[in-house]
């Protein structure tokens, strides 16, 4: 598999909603409002739960997209038509925890898994060395467990810095984003070492310092509706252009 990483830039076009809403797997779980009240073991017993019930029904067209708070909120109906989702984001989820729940997709069999996680590990202090160990063990074991998978790992977020309202503002300005540009350089570096694909997304998101822009946000850190259409629209030029890749 050769690789391609995906430099998106700012000059992107927002697409509006059409009448074709993605495909979510439907599974008798909590809903999201229900969700945020749980505790780790118990977010953990619910993603396996859905992760088995798409393994049983063994959907085409399967994208998993495994990361933290911001891939959870990810709103369904803004998800790409023409493909069964699988959201296995946990809020706080950092990349530790996320590597030690990997196996809860071993039975199903996703053609793309996006990949987001990172920023929790900074709010937490982890290093950065960690951080990208952590996140090169998680491509090694998606590899081995999933062969047939296109493995696109997407940057880590800016924050907005001093306009945050977040609750851990304080948290988030020991973070340079220079410091989160610096890793996603690395990030980058891993992607290609390792041959999946790398979706920069960072550009997408910043202003001119480098900060998040607070229109795409509800609080300096976690992304609004407008946000996740500029994620979603990232996400179609990565499979446009990864589906014209394989001709």
């Amino acid at each position: 598999m050769g690789i391609r990483q995906y430099w998106l830039h700012r000059a992107v076009v927002l697409m509006q909603p059409s009448s074709a809403a993605s495909q979510s797997f439907t599974v008798s779980v909590p809903s999201l409002g229900t969700r945020h009240q749980l505790n780790y073991p118990q977010w953990v017993d619910l993603l396996a739960q859905e992760a088995q019930a798409v393994a049983v029904q063994k959907p085409k067209h399967l994208s998993v997209l495994l990361g933290d708070s911001i891939s959870l909120w990810f709103p369904p109906d803004l998800l790409l038509p023409g493909r069964v989702w699988l959201n296995q984001g946990i809020s706080g989820e950092n990349s530790t925890g996320l590597l030690q729940r990997l196996d809860l997709l071993d039975q199903t069999e996703p053609d793309t898994i996006l990949l987001m996680i990172g920023i929790n590990d900074l709010l937490q202090g982890v290093d950065d060395e960690t951080i990208l160990h952590n996140q090169r063990q998680i491509v090694q074991y998606l590899k081995s467990a999933h062969p047939d998978a296109e493995i696109v790992m997407q940057s880590i977020l800016p924050h907005a810095g001093e306009e945050a309202t977040w609750e851990g503002r304080d948290r988030l300005l020991a973070i340079p984003n220079h410091r989160i540009q610096l890793l996603n350089e690395q990030l980058a570096e891993i992607a290609q070492e390792e041959e999946i694909e790398y979706l920069d997304l960072y550009p997408l998101f910043a202003d001119s310092q480098g900060n998040l822009q607070m229109n795409l946000s509800t609080d300096g850190l976690h992304l609004n509706t407008d946000g996740y259409w500029v994620w979603r629209s990232g996400l179609q030029m990565y499979f446009y252009y990864a589906m014209d890749a394989r001709g």
